[in-house]
C-alpha cells in the first residue's frame, strides 16, 4: 500500500512552506535518508529526507509550489512493481443521466392588463466627438509608453483616439479626455435624470495602486511574510525603551590590530563586530537582569548569552546564533560567525542556528550609519544596535581631543527589563569597549 509523504514541519514555527526542488521524480527507488526535496521555510531551504524506502509512485505537489500547508501529502512512496492509485472518477451528475422534464407552465390566473410602458425621456444630443482619423490595417498606433498602460488599466482602445502629442502620438492627456467623453454619453435613454447628472469621475472605479507610476507588482516571499508578520507584533506588543551611549573606540581598535597580527599564521582576521559579540554576552552575564524573555505569566533568566547576529541576505534578513558567546574566545567567535554568515547567505542554516538566542546584535556601521533603533526580536527583551565609527571631537579630562567614536543603542522590552538595568548593561559594554583587555582575559 502506498505511504503518503507529507509537507514536514522544518521548524517549530514553520506553517507552510515552499516545495522548492524535488530531486528523485517518479519511478525511482529510495531508501531511508535519501534526500527527496528541497523544502524552502520562511528562514532557509532545508533538505527533506526519506524515512521509508520504496519507490516514488506519484509526485502530487510540482516542484516551485508554494503557501503549501504543513501536512499536505506531497507524494507517494509504494512498494517495488506499486502503481500508484487511480484518480478517483469524478462523480456523476444526475442531471444528465436524463434530461429533465420541462417544468409545467403555471395556470393563468385572471389576466392581468399589461402594463402600460412608460413614455420615452428625451435627451439632449450629446455633443459630437472628436473622431479619431482611420488607420490602415497594419498601422501602428503611436502612443506613450505610460499612456499605453494606462489604456490597458481601463479598457480603452488606442485606435479609437486621436493623439494630441507630436506627430499624433498618443499621450496620457488624450486618455483623460476619452474617459471624460465616455462618462457623459448616456446609460440608457430611460436613465433618470440624477443618475445622468452624475460626475464622469464615478464611473471610474478606484485602483488599488496608482497607474501613473510604471511599477512591479514582486511577490512576497515565505521569508519576507514572516519577517512583516514578527516586526508588526514586536512594534505592536513590545514597549520598546532606547538607551544611547557614544564609545570611544581606539583601544579596541588597537587591541584588534595586535591580535590580527598575532593571528595571522591561523588565517584568522577579527573584526570589530566579533570584539561586540564578545562584549554583549559578557555584559549580559554581568547584568543578569537583561538576559531575559517575558512571557505573559513568568519571566525567564537565562544562564548563558546567546547572541543572535543580524545578517542581511537575499530577500531579507536572518539572525544565526553564537551559542554561549561569553564562554568563547574571540577568535573562535570570528571563525563561527564567518561560518554561519556564508550558509546564512547560501539558505542552508538549520532551525537550531538561528532559532533561540537571548540578545541580538544588529551592526550597519560598515554602511555608514551614525546611530539607528533596532526593533527587538521576540521573544528576546533587547537587541544592541551598532552604528559606524568615526573621528570625532571628545574630551579626555579637561583637554579637548579628537577619537574615533561609536554610537551604540540598546532597545529594551520594559514589560521585562527596567530603565535601570537597561541603563547599567550600556554602562558595562561602555567599559568593557573602552578597555578591551577584559574580553580577552
Amino acid at each position: 500500500m502506498a505511504i503518503e509523504l507529507k509537507m514536514p514541519a522544518l521548524s517549530p514555527t514553520m506553517e507552510e512552506g515552499t516545495l522548492a526542488k524535488w530531486l528523485v521524480k517518479e519511478g525511482d527507488t529510495v531508501s531511508s535518508g535519501d534526500i527527496l526535496a528541497e523544502i524552502e521555510t520562511d528562514k532557509a531551504t532545508m533538505e527533506f529526507e526519506a524515512v521509508d524506502e520504496g519507490v516514488v509512485t506519484k509526485i502530487l505537489v510540482a516542484e516551485g509550489t508554494d503557501g503549501v500547508k504543513v501536512g499536505t501529502p506531497i507524494a507517494l512512496i509504494g512498494a517495488e512493481g506499486e502503481e500508484a492509485a487511480p484518480a478517483p472518477a469524478p462523480a456523476a451528475k444526475p442531471a444528465e443521466d436524463k434530461p429533465a422534464a420541462p417544468a409545467p407552465e403555471p395556470k393563468a390566473e385572471a389576466a392581468a392588463p399589461a402594463p402600460t410602458a412608460p413614455a420615452p425621456v428625451e435627451t439632449p444630443a450629446a455633443p459630437a466627438q472628436p473622431v479619431a482619423p482611420a488607420r490602415a490595417d497594419g498601422d501602428r498606433v503611436k502612443a506613450s509608453p505610460l499612456a499605453r498602460k494606462l489604456a490597458q488599466a481601463q479598457g480603452i482602445d488606442l485606435s479609437t483616439l486621436q493623439g494630441s502629442g507630436p506627430g499624433g502620438r498618443i499621450v496620457r492627456a488624450d486618455l483623460g479626455k476619452a474617459a471624460g467623453g465616455a462618462a457623459a454619453q448616456p446609460q440608457a435613454q430611460a436613465a433618470a435624470p440624477a443618475a445622468a447628472a452624475a460626475p464622469a469621475a464615478a464611473a471610474t472605479p478606484a485602483q488599488p495602486f496608482s497607474t501613473d507610476i510604471p511599477h512591479e507588482a514582486v511577490k512576497l516571499s515565505n521569508m519576507r511574510k514572516t519577517i512583516a508578520r514578527r516586526l508588526s507584533e514586536a512594534k505592536r506588543d513590545i514597549p520598546h525603551i532606547y538607551l544611547t551611549v557614544d564609545v570611544r573606540l581606539d583601544a579596541l581598535l588597537k587591541l584588534r590590530s595586535e591580535l590580527n597580527a598575532g593571528l595571522a599564521g591561523r588565517k584568522i582576521k577579527l573584526s570589530v563586530n566579533d570584539l561586540l559579540i564578545k562584549a554583549l554576552a559578557v555584559a549580559l552575564e554581568a547584568v543578569p537582569e537583561c538576559n531575559v524573555s517575558f512571557t505573559p505569566d513568568q519571566l525567564i533568566m537565562y544562564q548563558r548569552s546567546d547572541i543572535a547576529v543580524a545578517v542581511s541576505i537575499p530577500g531579507g534578513l536572518i539572525t544565526p546564533i553564537v551559542a554561549d558567546a561569553a564562554a568563547k574566545s574571540v577568535s573562535r567567535i570570528s571563525q563561527e560567525v564567518t561560518e554561519l554568515a556564508g550558509r546564512a547567505k547560501e539558505g542552508k542554516l538549520q532551525p537550531h542556528e538561528y532559532q533561540g538566542g537571548t540578545a541580538s546584535l544588529s551592526n550597519m556601521g560598515m554602511f555608514g550609519i551614525k546611530q539607528f533603533d533596532a526593533v527587538i526580536n521576540p521573544p528576546q527583551a533587547m537587541i544592541l544596535a551598532v552604528g559606524a565609527g568615526e573621528k570625532r571631537p571628545w574630551v579626555d579630562g579637561d583637554e579637548l581631543t579628537v577619537a574615533t567614536v561609536m554610537s551604540i543603542t540598546g532597545s529594551f522590552d520594559h514589560r521585562a527589563i527596567d530603565g535601570a538595568d537597561g541603563a547599567r548593561l550600556m554602562k558595562t559594554l561602555k567599559e568593557l569597549i573602552e578597555s578591551p583587555l577584559g574580553l580577552v582575559a
